[in-house]
């Protein structure tokens, strides 16, 4: 059974103003042709399929260039199998799977040999078994959303918790006691081979920057040992940096399928293709590389010759996804002709922001604009003063009003 893993596409997302759709609708289409091409047999997505940030009229157009994409893939027998991550919207997922449960009313019992030739989708811890197309025999798949208290916490699904860290300890108490359920059900099978998706955070991985739009204290981070060696394949989403975790190939993060921010400009996106065979994993994974949307950061400390070098460079209006930063000096530089000229270079900035610098000093004191022996206060008054200089009188006021205020707060 060959499988394509991969995980965190976030359709229907946003970076700044800029709407991803498109970006990602070519992403998916890239994972489609490749399905096609490696004969795949099992497409798993280990979650954030949706992104929360995604209004309905958007999902909906999402299904359908999904219909359009995987058409065919699902017609000739092939299975896309998918979980909720920690961005999908819960109501929207259990809406859909209940909907999909509708068209195939017997399917969705734990432990059930599925049909292939659809989408499943898991909004809740799943046991699922799928028949290989060619050898015979039958993989064992365990779909694990992200941990939320809804999704495992059966008796109490609104707890009251000391702080987020009592929090996120009993959501990985559950979460692994909810994997030991699946594995003592009487439908589970220790002789067949077993893939583990899930969505979660593992101690060890690169995450680069940040994680995507979450804290790491509102985050639940489980040990490599967790999760056990006994399965043929551990498929992860959630980190969006593709890797193997605890020296184990068969324990691996995919990646994102684009550059979600600029977090990820050094990144290089792909998916990881398997094969299950009777016994276990075939071989080691293979990467099949995703040509992904530059983002990148442009800074413009001193505009009026930035700007020519730019220009020499980006003779065309340029497709990468921008974030600038610009200072400039009033009476030198015409911030408005520079904002319209920018505007014409990168069409898809998603942010931008902009200071007028004056004359800054380079360090908050020196011997020769600060008395020696000044206090901390004195200095710091001192220096904000200089730097409010080419300001209006109003702001300078309410600035230095508003330093007063600091330094009076015990």
């Amino acid at each position: 059974m060959r499988i394509l893993h991969t995980a965190d596409w976030h359709l229907g997302d946003r970076l700044g103003r800029i709407d991803r759709t498109e970006d990602l609708r070519r992403a998916v289409e890239r994972v489609g042709m490749i399905c096609d091409n490696h004969s795949v047999d099992v497409l798993l997505v280990a979650g954030d399929l949706f992104s929360e940030l995604a209004r309905p009229d958007n999902l909906r157009e999402t299904i359908e260039h999904w219909q359009q994409v995987f058409g065919g893939f699902l017609r000739e027998g092939g299975t896309i199998l998918t979980l909720t991550g920690n961005h999908d919207n819960e109501n929207f997922c259990r809406t859909l799977g209940n909907a999909m449960n509708l068209a195939s009313p017997s399917v969705g019992h734990m432990g059930d040999v599925v049909p292939g030739g659809r989408l499943h989708l898991a909004t809740e811890p799943t046991l699922l078994k799928l028949a290989d197309r060619h050898g015979g025999y039958h993989v064992q798949f365990i779909l694990m959303p992200y941990p939320t208290p809804s999704r495992y916490f059966r008796d109490d699904p609104a707890p009251k918790y000391a702080g987020p860290d009592e929090k996120n300890a009993r959501l990985m108490d559950a979460f692994l006691e909810e994997l030991r359920r699946i594995q003592r059900h009487e439908r589970f099978d220790r002789r067949l081979p077993t893939v583990l998706g899930a969505h979660i955070n593992v101690h060890g991985a690169t995450v680069g920057p940040t994680l995507f739009r979450i804290a790491e204290s509102d985050d639940v981070v489980f040990r490599p040992e967790d999760l056990p060696d006994e399965f043929a394949y551990v498929a992860l989403g959630h980190v969006h940096k593709e890797q193997t975790l605890g020296g184990r190939e068969n324990l691996r993060y995919s990646g994102s399928i684009e550059k979600m921010d600029l977090g990820e400009s050094g990144d290089h996106k792909s998916v990881t293709l398997l094969e299950i065979n009777e016994t276990g994993l075939a071989g080691l994974p293979q990467l099949v590389p995703l040509p992904s949307t530059p983002v990148v950061s442009i800074v413009l400390d001193h505009p009026t010759a930035n700007m020519e070098v730019l220009r020499e460079r980006y003779p065309e209006p340029c497709d990468d996804l921008v974030n600038l930063d610009i200072r400039y000096t009033a009476g030198v530089d015409s911030l408005e002709e520079i904002l319209i000229e920018l505007d014409k270079m990168f069409p898809r900035w998603y942010a931008r922001n902009w200071r007028e610098t004056g004359e800054l000093t380079d360090r908050l004191a020196t011997e020769e604009n600060t008395p020696r022996g000044a206090s901390f206060e004195e200095t710091v008054r001192d220096y904000v003063r200089r730097e409010l200089q080419n300001h209006s009188d109003e702001e300078r006021e309410e600035i230095l009003w508003r330093l007063d205020k600091l330094f009076k707060v015990e």
